[in-house]
């Protein structure tokens, strides 16, 4: 027998021991087809797209929630990632779901995250409506990105995982909805763009990654806060949710993974869900650290300056489009690079394109082309 034709069939018998409910690779939908498929199941070849995106390279300088903080030893956009990841495949795993599939969309859960972590992105939203192109969300970036400008030809399991996986109001415990095709599949980015509309993933895996994306964070964050002197130590943290959850990131993730998977069922009613003991703990724990760290004034202080650096960005590209300028950065950086899809370019109005050149940015490049933009250039020497 070919090698090729033994590993699909050693696929094949992996798979026969999945759960009822968990996504086979033949069940995988394309839009487009462009090549065949090859050894790699389509959401393995889909986590190797992913990687080799613009877009996930710049995960390594994006702000996971403390954003002009200098410290190499609190977590970055590309470590939460790669916790979701390991995350969501050990639940996956647990529940014998397809961890290729919960691999790809947990890499790329976040790749529409901005510079600045949220208030970046409540920054944009804000001059997005003003340009009439309206709301900006993170996760409908990620699907811009991956679906039409870098136009990779994901599946629609593993977009619709990246989509869905933000929104916490709803994760104590929730069931995959079907997507039957691509227009409903684009009818659902467009509800979740306007706001209006919040469902759930169309996969089981997709609802792990849901999950993980909180285990990930939750913890990690306390562990971050107490790095830069936000809290003082373990003994702030609600008691109730110490006694329940536990009181350091290690604890916390080990309960939280445990109960998922001794409280979801992937054998008959397909859903995935936390204890309520658990689930009200989390709630607790997430209004302690909205208080005492996202909103931390210490935090929030430069946030005014950041809403100018955003309005200062955004306006200036907008006028050089507009205008033709040629010079500027948008053009050769962004509209006019060979990895950018001309069908992208020729359909998006010029405001879009700015909001997605500036969504691309890291923090650190964002504030180079702020710097670029409001400093005079100095000369060294002479002018010859």
């Amino acid at each position: 027998m070919p090698r090729e034709d033994r590993i699909h069939r050693y696929t094949e018998e992996r798979e026969a021991l999945f759960s009822p409910h968990a996504t086979r690779s033949t069940r995988a939908v394309r839009r487009k087809n462009r090549k065949p498929e090859d050894i790699r199941t389509p959401f393995s070849r889909d986590a190797d797209r992913i990687i080799h995106t613009r877009a996930y390279s710049r995960y390594i300088d994006k702000t996971q929630v403390f954003y002009l903080v200098e410290n190499d030893h609190i977590t970055h956009r590309v470590i939460h990632v790669q916790l979701v990841s390991k995350i969501a495949r050990t639940i996956g795993r647990s529940l014998r779901l397809n961890e290729d599939l919960i691999e790809a969309i947990a890499l790329g859960h976040d790749i529409g995250h901005i510079p600045y972590g949220h208030f970046g992105e409540s920054c944009l939203s804000t001059l997005c409506e003003e340009h009439g192109i309206g709301k900006f969300t993170h996760n409908v970036q990620s699907i811009r990105f991956l679906d039409r400008i870098e136009d990779q030809d994901l599946t629609m399991q593993v977009l619709d995982g990246i989509l869905c996986h933000n929104g916490e109001s709803d994760d104590v415990r929730i069931s995959p909805v079907p997507c039957p095709d691509w227009a409903a599949f684009d009818q659902k980015v467009a509800g979740y763009a306007a706001k209006c509309r919040m469902d759930p993933p169309m996969t089981l895996e997709g609802c792990v990654v849901k999950f993980a994306d909180t285990i990930a964070y939750i913890g990690r964050d306390l562990q971050d806060a107490e790095e830069v002197g936000l809290i003082a130590g373990p003994d702030e943290i609600p008691e109730e949710c110490r006694e329940i959850l536990g009181s350091d990131n290690r604890v916390i993730v080990d309960t939280l993974i445990h109960n998922l998977i001794d409280h979801s069922d992937s054998e008959n009613k397909a859903y995935i869900s936390y204890s309520r003991d658990v689930e009200r703990a989390l709630v607790a724990l997430r209004a302690f650290s909205r208080k005492q760290i996202y909103n931390n004034p210490k935090l929030t202080a430069e946030r005014e300056k950041i809403q100018g650096m955003y309005r200062t960005l955004f306006c200036r590209y907008l006028d050089d489009i507009e205008a033709d300028r040629r010079t500027s950065r948008i053009f050769p950086e962004f509209i006019e690079s060979p990895w950018v899809n001309r069908e992208y370019v020729t359909s998006t109005a010029p405001a879009g394109l700015v909001r997605d050149y500036i969504a691309g940015m890291t923090d650190r490049y964002f504030l180079r082309r702020f710097e670029e933009c409001v400093l005079p250039h100095k000369t060294e020497g002479s002018f010859r």
